[in-house]
């Protein structure tokens, strides 16, 4: 279950000092099999924030609840008014450098496989077609009646006409594309129905805080790091237990836990080596270092 988040957490130590060198992360990814995992921090550069940075929505922005979604019509109104104008930008968004690296190392055999905390859909789009989307994805939508999934453009495309002189501007969209709007923008937004069962809720096929992750999923998800040697972690604070569980996963089997992050992370204590540096630049370097001859 993705809990609310919030801003700080019990300290837990400081067991190693962080660095900006990666010759410890160069050394196990060029052992191969290694699993990664990606959060909000990723994405930053490709111009989506992130939520507990320096400049992270969370200061702002409480994200909406599965709660909240299924019980309130107010609630979910506000949240595709929101999420209508917020879209836009996530699905403009483009990979940036950390994406790509990520998917030269996965496709030179550094990297095993890929479970991402993030919904944008960017490693996919710069070459990692069997990312694992830990909390789905923004670009489909789920019926919650008959359980069907259909593209968010559709939608998109149905909330415009049915909304035909709604006309907003956000002054900060969120990692969940959840986009900042004054309360009387969203007042009268109109909502649709699924097209199939015709009158079930729409909800992206995503998981909001309050809602567990599919047990398939999770379990896919263990899969990947029970078989990979270490796990490398990637813009994600680990704030909440959804991604956390699978740093204590590797951990406890023994395998190196390898954290590339700016600030620190829940996961600090079980790390291997802490490097506090942008990942874009950070990735780059690893995927230059490890192409070069000698380390295949």
């Amino acid at each position: 279950m993705r809990t609310r988040p919030t801003l700080t957490w019990e300290a837990t130590g400081d067991p190693l000092p962080r660095t900006d060198r990666l010759d410890e992360v160069v050394d196990v990814l060029r052992q191969g099999r290694v699993a990664v995992l990606s959060g909000a921090g990723l994405s930053t550069e490709s111009g989506i924030p992130d939520y507990r940075g320096v400049t992270g929505s969370l200061r702002r922005h409480t994200p909406m609840t599965y709660d909240e979604f299924v019980t309130s019509e107010d609630g979910r109104r506000r949240y595709w008014a929101r999420s209508h104008v917020g879209w836009r930008t996530i699905a403009r968004a483009r990979p940036n450098s950390g994406h790509r690296a990520v998917a030269a190392l996965r496709a030179r055999g550094f990297v095993s496989g890929v479970i991402t905390q993030n919904v944008d859909g960017l490693h996919q789009a710069a070459g990692t077609p069997d990312a694992v989307d830990l909390h789905g994805s923004l670009d489909r939508v789920i019926c919650l009646g008959c359980r069907r999934t259909s593209p968010r453009e559709h939608l998109d495309a149905r909330l415009t006409a049915a909304n035909p002189h709604f006309v907003a501007t956000a002054t900060q969209v969120n990692p969940d594309g959840d986009a900042d709007l004054a309360a009387e923008i969203v007042r009268d937004f109109r909502l649709v129905d699924c097209t199939v069962c015709e009158s079930g809720v729409l909800k992206p096929d995503v998981v909001f805080f309050g809602e567990s992750v599919p047990k398939p999923r999770v379990e896919q998800c263990y899969r990947l790091v029970d078989e990979s040697r270490a796990l490398l972690v990637l813009g994600s604070s680990l704030a909440v237990m959804s991604g956390l569980r699978f740093v204590h996963r590797a951990a406890k089997a023994g395998k190196p836990v390898l954290i590339i992050n700016q600030g620190i992370t829940r996961g600090d204590p079980h790390a291997t080596v802490r490097v506090d540096r942008p990942l874009g630049p950070a990735l780059t370097e690893l995927a230059a270092t490890l192409s070069e001859p000698g380390f295949l």
